[in-house]
């Protein structure tokens, strides 16, 4: 029973801070929430652009 509760709280603790996470990366828009956004050289941010 109790190892239940332990797996459950991890996994919708891993649940929420997945969600925290994704709607903090929304909030800040499609460049600065970029991976590769310390590299881009352009605004507005196109990681694709360059390769090839």
């Amino acid at each position: 029973m109790l190892a239940n509760i332990v797996i459950g709280g991890a996994i919708f603790g891993y649940a929420g801070w997945a969600l925290y996470r994704f709607i903090n990366k929304s909030r800040k828009g499609k460049c600065t929430a970029c991976a590769v956004e310390s590299f881009c050289d352009s605004k507005p941010c196109n990681p694709q652009e360059g390769k090839g």
